[in-house]
């Protein structure tokens, strides 16, 4: 019996580095090998409203992903890549509405519409302030910016989803399947709510804004669990639909998402078993007809050794193209229906997630209730981290199998370096570019901008005309910086609960030192958002006896050194997980020498093992990567370094 297959998802890979150039090469290449849609990373400038050019930027051009300063940028990016062909996924939130009006603005130069672009702003904020870090404004403008963006998008670009919820930084920042549902299920009916109560969009047109609404979601490898969260969550946008917003077309019903499988669980030590536990996840979002993604990315084997070369995005690629195209999976209809376990589970989510949905609409919602949700995410987290060290949680190669033969793959030399010319490089092309442009064009359209954004006013149209004007990507953040101002999310720290493994020891050490518990100060230089190693490393702290100081993320390496100064911490702790380490920690360095700081300095993140004696010879005291995962070891490394500050 022959059977009709159905239509494969659509194939990604989260891809963007160094330069346009570099990235549009990596963009065609991808496509010839059979990728079927593009996912754009960008670098830590363009997600938080800078130019290269910037002192904000220092050590992070190019290096998480692909700096778009303005349209010249985008034209170069997109070059030979035909925009009404193409569905673009872009992880922006922060400046989404700029690098849309960007992307259109590209569009329109070569004949397309917006009302032929189809792809996806990720947009989605609240995971920013509890998870990511690359937030720039304060919730409620944040949220405006969001509603503009989808009520343009319903009239201006109907094909594009101007928001993917994206509950998949919740699970690295520790969110249980309860919390990743809630979550991005309150984050989109904050945002719908907004919509629905702005007037931009009329009754009429709002079954196509919620439909318009996609997600982003994580998959673990807790194999069954994960096709059951996938099962609840499909439900329960489907009854949000009806019964909260009286939506009855089955299509605008549908619980519509992307994956990326889960990089918490990327391991750096024995990275080859990544291969596996990236295959067993994609195996979570695909399997299951019901609640099966729409569009899948997946990680390479090493990413948590740095950024992947082309042949490892290819790895990736053929996974997905091996199950989608080899296996017989897409000619039956749901394997999972009838399934008793399945089924029983999936209940039990739901009821779970509801219960905590509920809770945090009690709040005031996830936009109101930040605060609460970060310090809830800290403390999930910080019981992961208690189970790994206390082996109830096995992480293979890590915490149990340890015994390793050297693999033939390369290990630290196996990713891709960034060139550190391309952020000088980028810094003269940005000063070229504004030489070169109409600057009246320009004044007048950051004007038109600075009074819509005042005004209540849409600012998508001012965003595109001030693309199409040569504007920047810092000049319109400064413009919204300057309507909203700048927001600080809450640490979650002092409100987080759990100890680590086998802290008992180190709180009866510290607690007869010499001169009372030691200063510990955490900083995260730079623009690096990543705060979950930090987080937990202030709270094993805490947890120690210790007292913390830590303030949150993107410090300059002068506010780092002036805090040092004021506070006089017996340690100092930098953690930077963009790879900018060998920029910002002699910045660092430089600032405390010239501040008469003497603590011992301790760097942790993603660091290659020939850094480590560069970062060792600039005068840092450790170094820890997360091959690093007994929090009780470096809490004792703390006390010791503190005893020997004191005593020099």
């Amino acid at each position: 019996m022959t059977r009709t297959k159905d239509r494969p998802w659509m194939m990604r890979t989260y891809s963007g580095h160094s330069s346009a150039e570099a990235s549009n090469e990596l963009y065609r290449t991808n496509l010839a090998k059979g990728q079927t849609g593009l996912s754009i990373a960008f670098d830590l400038p363009t997600q938080t409203g800078y130019d290269p050019d910037s002192p904000m930027s220092r050590g992070e051009v190019g290096k998480v992903g692909v700096p778009v300063a303005h349209l010249g940028h985008m034209r170069t990016l997109l070059d030979q890549i035909p925009p009404g062909q193409m569905n673009t996924s872009m992880t922006i939130n922060a400046t989404a509405a700029w690098l849309l009006a960007l992307y259109v603005a590209n569009a329109e130069e070569q004949g397309t519409a917006s009302t032929e672009l189809r792809g996806t702003t990720q947009n989605d904020i609240v995971k920013e302030y509890l998870s990511r870090g690359t937030y720039i404004f304060p919730p409620g403008p944040s949220r405006r910016l969001i509603v503009d963006m989808v009520a343009w998008c319903a009239e201006h670009a109907p094909l594009w989803n101007p928001m993917n919820v994206c509950s998949y930084h919740l699970q690295e920042a520790g969110a249980t399947p309860e919390q990743e549902i809630a979550y991005s299920m309150a984050t989109a009916i904050g945002v719908l709510d907004a919509v629905r109560d702005s007037g931009q969009v009329s009754p009429e047109q709002f079954s196509q804004v919620f439909g318009s609404i996609s997600f982003f979601v994580n998959a673990g490898i807790r194999f069954v669990e994960e096709v059951c969260k996938l099962r609840a969550m499909t439900d329960m946008w489907e009854e949000i639909g009806r019964e909260r917003y009286g939506v009855i077309d089955d299509k605008a019903l549908r619980y519509r998402y992307g994956v990326q499988v889960n990089s918490l669980v990327l391991t750096e030590a024995q990275p080859e078993n990544n291969v596996q536990r990236i295959v067993l996840e994609m195996l979570a979002v695909t399997l299951s007809k019901r609640a099966r993604a729409r569009s899948v990315q997946l990680p390479a084997w090493n990413e948590a050794l740095g950024l992947p070369r082309p042949w490892d995005q290819q790895w990736s690629l053929r996974m997905q193209q091996v199950l989608a195209f080899e296996t017989d999976l897409l000619e039956y209809g749901d394997i999972f229906d009838g399934s008793t376990v399945i089924e029983a589970k999936t209940d039990e989510l739901r009821a779970a997630a509801q219960a905590e949905l509920d809770d945090v609409l009690s709040m005031g919602g996830a936009f109101d209730a930040v605060e609460t949700l970060k310090s809830r995410l800290v403390t999930s987290m910080a019981a992961r981290t208690r189970r790994i060290e206390a082996g109830e949680q096995i992480v293979v190669g890590v915490n149990d199998f340890v015994e390793t033969t050297e693999s033939p793959l390369g290990g630290d030399e196996a990713i891709l370096k960034v060139d550190p010319a391309i952020e000088q490089r980028l810094a003269a092309d940005i000063v070229e570019w504004r030489s070169a442009r109409d600057q009246a064009a320009v004044d007048a359209a950051l004007d038109e901008l600075r009074r819509a954004a005042g005004s209540g006013d849409n600012v998508m149209p001012p965003s595109i005309a001030l693309a199409k004007a040569g504007g920047t990507t810092g000049e319109w953040g400064d413009v919204m910086r300057s309507v909203f101002g700048e927001y600080r999310a809450p640490t979650g720290v002092s409100g987080a609960t759990g100890s680590a493994q086998g802290l008992g020891d180190v709180v009866e050490f510290v607690k007869a030192m010499a001169g009372g518990p030691p200063k510990f100060l955490v900083a995260k230089p730079g623009l690096d958002g990543h705060s979950n190693g930090a987080e937990q490393i202030a709270v094993a702290a805490r947890d120690s006896g210790m007292e913390v100081v830590y303030s949150g993320i993107r410090s300059t390496p002068e506010q780092i050194a002036a805090s040092a100064r004021d506070e006089d911490p017996d340690v100092i702790g930098l953690s930077i997980l963009s790879g900018s380490h060998l920029d910002l920690v002699p910045d660092v360095l430089g600032h405390l020498e010239d501040m008469g700081v003497e603590a011992p300095v301790i760097v942790g993140g993603i660091i290659p093992e020939d850094d480590r004696p560069r970062l060792a010879e600039m005068g840092v005291a450790a170094v820890y990567t997360p091959k690093d995962f007994e929090l009780a070891k470096i809490m004792r490394d703390v006390a010791d370094l503190a005893v020997a500050h004191r005593s020099a």
